[in-house]
């Protein structure tokens, strides 16, 4: 038999081991500027630079080719404020001065530095190289002080200093652990905290592989991306809020989502047929657990199809849906990218037939296997596609469907790489890639698609989208919950830093699946983890087959009781969630926020990972090892009120707090004001008008010359978008302290919104101070403050301060005497 060329492959020979060639930009040639824009030309490589404001700018690198500055669809079109540059050309340097930053270009290699307004340095990128397999890789400066955030839903501490992660989406089923560099979604957003507190961030918009090397170096990090164009956005501080909220502006906000989308929602994979949905509703409503929303999982779907209902298990969905509207209770189905390979599927067909679904550069349709066996997947980069996804969910909407939960989004294909091939072709409109370039963005843009299809069909009525994967922007379409964890201690304790560093990377409306999703959960372990997963701004129980049940009534009564008041509190404290919900859609800060945020100068918070604040005013201690009924808490500075006990503590201390099983430690910063609605068994539930009172928690009001507080509240109806023309309320309390008593005061700033009650309350949690009288009041019992009458009360059992006065129009204010 005759030897072919194979004979000689070069792969026979064994590996050929050659350096690479790694290079760098060179001395800066020339340069120009047209407005906020500066071209560098470099020996080897150029360099753009654009000021988007006087805190931020763009730094793009090209190594050949006309220089283009279009974006990802994660950055919002940006208005380019006119900034005022002062230009200095230097000998080795040149510095361009915004008044705010100051940006110095390095001469001799284009490595920069950044200065503040004061003129100290706080970045600098030494060295930026590139290989010539398209590997990119730039290195900065790490001071002994450093201290680094965001990077989206990582595992492992708070902190991220000493860490290395990669972004790129991956469907991890295995335990999630701090040694996972990759999970489901993903955020190139890393924020930079040094000696003192001063803070700036760099985002890098790269959807394909990139990696944030803060392990391997004693003093520097690195940021690095594989493919595609290393393309960076420096976003200056001094404050990690100006950072976040930068951030924000630069990739969007969340907008306001559906109240009921705020409230509990109770899944499992799955609830098996009508029957088994329909009781579940009934048992919410008849042991009186409060509820918005029960998920269907794939098993809802006739053999995995998407946007069908399996005709055995779901016989009669418009019967279903009519039943579960009466109870107040929402479905949300979950909807996966993967279409079935069936002709006589109809969504299937109009894919194939109009060109939607994914394709190899020769024309063929990228197949792989997923929950329906063999699947196309759509390309969501091309708007046609979009649309059309988007437009399918008719088969929901019509039925009253008013949320959509977006899963296997990475895209999840059961394959060796876990993923769609890499040389997949997306058409991108018109600007064709590969999928190695894109991998990250696809699970945003289904749900970008989904979220603009649910909102052209339900008119002016708020749509819910939940998504597992995502990229830096998803946050304007999704919420987004951190996948298959386990009913772990471990992974609840996890969930904390998880969800903070998600919401200091723009993404605020995020939480874990309570109780855990995977193994078996406990009696102690659901009770603590539902105690803190109802103040994490999204709040889901979901548990996988073949795991015990972890209904809240799975454990018995005593069980049942303590998650029927917490689940209670949740929906008592919607106002006040509201508000924060409010907030972060108007300045992207996060609504559970750690600890640094707020107290960025107290070297006890840098990596506390096991505490959490609810807006500025709420700290919440969360249980989270088995069988413990004390536990330690920091308490920053100021004076914190315990929220069961009344009790003052000084901050800047740690304590020891009792936690029976019962109580979660729980402490309201002195000064603060929460806002408490009724309690109602589901979002929208009617409540005659005096017992949806709304009420205002005054927490450490003093009778002494100095003391002041304020708060806000903002309020709509929470269903529709009237709020976007001007329809809602803003309303203001102030409190200040004299020497014959506390004066308070409340009045309306905007109301072409008003809501449908008589009363407003405000409890002063003030123990030991008793009211000799308040003036324009009278002194009232319990039995007829109940009964909606003006008036005062002092309860006997916490010393409070209860004032029951009417809701006007116009405000009032209050002389509170001692």
């Amino acid at each position: 038999m005759l030897d072919t060329s194979e004979a000689i492959h070069p792969n026979k020979s064994g590996p050929v081991v050659i350096q690479e060639a790694w290079n760098t930009p060179g001395a800066l040639k020339s340069w120009r500027q047209e407005g906020e824009v500066f071209y560098l030309e470099g020996e080897r490589a150029r360099l753009v630079l654009v000021f988007l404001n006087e805190h931020t700018f763009r730094l793009k690198l090209y190594h050949s080719g006309v220089p283009g500055l279009s974006t990802t669809p994660a950055v919002l079109p940006q208005i380019t404020d006119k900034v005022s540059i002062i230009v200095r050309n230097q000998e080795d340097q040149l510095i361009m001065d915004t008044g705010s930053l100051q940006v110095h270009i390095v001469k001799s290699d284009l490595s920069w530095m950044v200065d503040d307004r004061e003129g100290k340095r706080i970045a600098r990128q030494n060295l930026i190289s590139w290989n010539p397999r398209g590997l990119s890789n730039a290195v900065y400066d790490m001071p002994a002080q450093s201290h680094f955030y965001g990077l989206g839903e990582k595992a492992s501490f708070l902190d991220k200093r000493g860490e290395r992660y990669t972004n790129w989406n991956t469907d991890v089923f295995a335990p999630h652990m701090p040694e996972i560099e990759a999970l489901y979604e993903s955020i190139p957003l890393l924020i930079h905290m040094q000696e003192g507190g001063s803070c700036y961030g760099i985002f890098l918009d790269n959807p394909g592989r990139t990696d944030f090397d803060m392990r391997s170096h004693s003093g520097a990090y690195s940021i690095a991306c594989h493919t595609g164009e290393y393309d960076i956005y420096f976003i200056g501080g001094p404050d990690m809020k100006d950072v976040v909220s930068r951030y924000t502006a630069l990739t969007g906000r969340i907008s306001l989502p559906p109240k009921w989308a705020i409230g509990y929602h109770q899944s499992r994979y799955s609830y098996m047929n009508q029957h088994e949905v329909l009781e579940l509703a009934r048992t919410f409503r008849e042991k009186q657990i409060p509820c918005d929303v029960i998920y269907l999982d794939i098993h809802y779907m006739n053999e995995y199809r998407v946007f069908t209902f399996d005709p055995v298990r779901f016989p009669d969905p418009e019967g279903m849906m009519a039943e579960l509207k009466e109870l107040g209770m929402r479905i949300v189905p979950i909807v996966d990218p993967g279409v079935k390979k069936d002709p006589q599927y109809p969504v299937y067909r109009e894919g194939v037939q109009q060109g939607h679904f994914c394709r190899k550069l020769e024309g063929d349709i990228f197949y792989g296997e997923v929950w329906p066996g063999i699947s196309a997947f759509p390309d969501f980069t091309e708007p046609n596609t979009a649309k059309w996804w988007g437009d399918l969910h008719t088969f929901y909407t019509k039925l009253g469907i008013r949320g959509i939960w977006n899963d296997m989004n990475e895209p999840a294909v059961f394959n060796e790489s876990k993923t769609m091939d890499l040389d997949v072709i997306h058409g991108n409109d018109g600007q064709p890639k590969t999928h190695e370039e894109m991998h990250n963005l696809y699970g945003m843009l289904m749900s970008k698609a989904t979220f603009e299809g649910l909102r052209r069909q339900t008119g002016n009525e708020r749509p819910f989208v939940l998504t597992r994967a995502g990229y830096a922007g998803v946050q304007r379409y999704a919420a987004v919950w951190t996948g298959d964890n386990r009913s772990f201690w471990e992974h609840m304790a996890l969930a904390i830093p998880m969800v903070l560093n998600m919401g200091l990377s723009g993404i605020p409306f995020a939480g874990p699946d309570i109780g855990g999703f995977a193994h078996h959960t406990s009696a102690q372990l659901l009770v603590r983890w539902t105690q803190m997963g109802v103040f994490f701004p999204y709040c889901r129980n979901h548990s996988a087959l073949d795991t015990m049940r972890q209904e809240p009534w799975s454990f018995g009564e005593e069980v049942e009781g303590i998650l029927r008041f917490y689940i209670g509190l949740r929906y008592r404290w919607m106002p006040h969630l509201y508000n924060l919900f409010h907030e972060a859609a108007e300045t992207g800060l996060p609504i559970m926020r750690p600890l640094i945020l707020e107290y960025p100068a107290d070297r006890h918070v840098t990596n506390l990972s096991d505490q959490f604040l609810l807006g500025r005013d709420v700290l919440i201690a969360p249980v989270y090892r088995p069988d413990s009924e004390y536990r330690s808490v920091y308490l920053p500075e100021g004076i914190w009120i315990d929220y069961w006990t009344g009790e003052e503590h000084p901050g800047g201390q740690h304590i020891l707090a009792c936690a029976p099983l019962e109580r979660m430690p729980m402490y309201i910063r002195s000064g603060a004001v929460i806002a408490e609605g009724a309690l109602r068994q589901y979002a929208e539930e009617p409540l005659l008008p005096v017992k949806d009172a709304l009420t205002f928690h005054l927490y450490g009001a003093k009778a002494e010359n100095g003391f002041q507080a304020d708060a806000s509240l903002y309020e709509d109806d929470g269903v529709s978008y009237n709020h976007e023309q001007g329809q809602y309320s803003q309303l203001a309390v102030r409190i200040a302290g004299r020497e014959e008593g506390i004066e308070l005061a409340y009045d309306y700033q905007v109301r072409t919104y008003a809501a449908e009650r008589n009363h407003l309350r405000f409890v002063l949690h003030q123990p030991g101070f008793e009211p000799s009288r308040i003036e324009g009041l009278e002194r009232l019992n319990a039995k007829q403050l109940a009964a909606g009458r003006e008036g005062w009360y002092v309860e006997a059992e916490s010393g409070s301060v209860i004032m029951q006065v009417q809701d006007g129009m116009e405000g009032a204010s209050w002389l509170i005497l001692r």
